[in-house]
């Protein structure tokens, strides 16, 4: 499988400001790529310059086996790009947006109304087609923004931030859309900022920061990053912490203020079943008790340096 996405140290700079400080980065062919970083980290920067519409200072990036620079006019005939905003008139119907675009990429009358109908019908849309778009519900609104972003057929489609300010409803929704064009051949790039969307949606992740790549790799490799599976336990009596804190064993953490016990489980089920035994054994009553794994939210706090505040919770935890 080849790659669809190839940057090798990609330089941006606004004056003295560096936005990509030698960006590297590769994208399999028919995958979802998931690009997480927090504000400045350079994601938009990076769908700028692999999208055409900014040009970057060194390095080498190509899409769809197009160099972004000297073959702009190739790499535009092959992409899509959806961006934070809404790019569809409101006014209009859906299946006349969908017209209007494909009318503006030259498709023709006829094949612009077919491939409208086409894409209605792939996004749940058909039934509302000829309802004006400012009677869309939020999450209907970027599945048609888009559908819209598809309307050539694109081999690369860019997604930067395509669910901000969405309900989770609405969410749901764009993310269902998403993961049906991996299955037509369509390599997505995403850039978001929630976590749990990357999680959900992307084969790999690549997390940025100061314009280039820090980590890279599957969500469960990255989460292994951050270390291993963990058994957490609440205690109903904050009297008993210590107690059960011993019962944990080594590497126990603890939380006075929730009450909540952590431990690493590198068997799952049977640090699971040791737990439960013990604390019954020893009469201590928890109110919550299960392994969890740690989170994409923990890996990108953990790899940004940004955990200070977000883990304040947990800053009081001493050894047990």
């Amino acid at each position: 499988m080849s790659d669809a996405i190839v940057v090798e140290g990609v330089h941006k700079r606004y004056g003295v400001k560096r936005a990509l400080d030698g960006l590297d980065l590769a994208v399999r062919r028919g995958t979802v790529h998931g690009v997480l970083g927090p504000n400045g980290a350079g994601k938009t920067t990076a769908v700028r310059v692999l999208t055409t519409l900014l040009r970057h200072d060194e390095g080498r990036a190509e899409v769809a086996g197009f160099d972004v620079r000297s073959d702009a006019a190739e790499v535009r005939r092959r992409i899509g790009l959806l961006g934070q905003h809404a790019a569809v008139d409101e006014e209009l119907g859906g299946r006349q947006n969908l017209e209007m675009f494909g009318r503006l990429y030259h498709l023709g009358a006829r094949r612009a109304g077919l491939r409208a109908d086409e894409l209605l019908e792939r996004f749940g849309l058909a039934d509302t087609g000829r309802k004006a778009v400012k009677q869309y519900s939020g999450g209907m609104r970027r599945r048609l923004d888009l559908a819209a972003s598809l309307i050539t057929d694109p081999e690369v489609l860019f997604l930067d931030e395509p669910t901000t300010g969405l309900d989770p409803r609405g969410r749901a929704e764009v993310w269902s859309a998403v993961r049906s064009l991996t299955v037509g051949g369509t390599t997505v790039l995403l850039t978001t900022q929630y976590l749990e969307e990357a999680d959900q949606l992307a084969d790999r992740i690549s997390v940025i920061d100061d314009g280039r790549v820090i980590a890279e790799g599957t969500a469960d490799r990255l989460k292994a990053m951050v270390g291993g599976d963990r058994i957490d336990v609440v205690v109903r009596g904050a009297d008993r912490l210590a107690e059960a804190a011993a019962l944990l064993g080594e590497g126990v953490t603890v939380d006075e203020d929730r009450r909540r016990l952590r431990a690493p489980a590198p068997d799952r089920m049977r640090a699971l079943a040791r737990t439960v035994r013990a604390l019954e054994e020893a009469g201590i009553e928890a109110e919550d008790i299960a392994v969890r794994r740690p989170t994409l939210d923990e890996v990108f706090l953990s790899l940004t340096g940004a955990g200070g505040e977000a883990h304040a919770p947990m800053d009081t935890e001493v050894a047990a």
